[in-house]
């Protein structure tokens, strides 16, 4: 099969292009640095043509407002490349619990997304999967001062990227699902926990405060990144960081 890879150069696109080129597909990357551009449209057309799947797996570059008109855009100039293409079936990467956090502009962008692709003319599948691994760094970076990073305790259920392509990958090569796959790691551990376990791993000597109101994170409530439902995948958040 021959899929395109919109996205294909990032953490998770990469990865699913060199999985499914390994196992016999043709996989093609996209990005900027390829000369397709999904806001302008540029390369749109030609990087969909002759595929019969698309993985969508492109990303805003702010968690913004602005980023509803990203996810507003790309997917109206990919969906109308991919019918006039003729293609089989459109796959998008999303967030478990993403339609349950209106308070996050992020989050209504990405719900926005997929409800574009759901109401759009081909047969789609959308992989949600919870935080990713990779992306913890970050998010204690988002709260940290001086000596201190403060976290809210929100429950987080981390996955591995690499566990992500792999769940990707495996809809792309099915029938569409015209739904949706949940797709979380194996533990569930509160963010603030997730930070100190992640501190003492680097030998960092910060202070975790547990903070209600600190981060992104903060207005998530109950336990809407996780899902009793989803798909396990196998890697541990302790032997990812080893």
């Amino acid at each position: 099969m021959k899929f395109a890879v919109i996205g294909g150069t990032g953490l998770i696109g990469s990865q699913v292009v060199k999985k499914l080129n390994a196992a016999g597909h043709e996989a093609v990357p996209h990005a900027l640095s390829t000369g397709v551009d999904v806001i302008s449209g540029q390369g749109v057309d030609e990087a969909v043509a002759g595929a019969e799947v698309v993985i969508n797996v492109t990303n805003s570059p702010t968690f913004d407002e602005a980023s509803l008109a990203f996810f507003r855009t790309s997917m109206d100039n990919l969906l109308a490349a991919a019918h006039k293409s003729g293609v089989a079936h459109f796959v998008v990467l999303s967030i478990v619990g993403v339609d349950q956090v209106p308070e996050l502009a992020y989050y209504r962008a990405k719900t926005l997304q997929e409800n574009i692709l759901a109401a759009g003319p081909v047969p789609w599948s959308i992989v949600r999967a919870t935080q990713f691994m990779e992306f913890i760094d970050a998010v204690l970076s988002w709260t940290a001062d001086g000596d201190t990073v403060r976290l809210p305790a929100t429950p987080i259920q981390p996955i591995a990227a690499k566990d992500v392509a792999d769940a990707v990958a495996g809809v792309a090569v099915g029938s569409p699902l015209r739904g949706v796959r949940n797709i979380a790691g194996p533990e569930i551990l509160p963010l603030d926990e997730l930070g100190r376990i992640t501190l003492a791993h680097k030998g960092d000597s910060r202070t975790v405060v547990t903070d209600p109101t600190a981060g992104m994170f903060a207005v998530v409530k109950g336990d809407v990144l996780t899902d009793k439902q989803a798909y396990l995948a196998p890697t541990r958040y302790t032997d990812w960081l080893s």
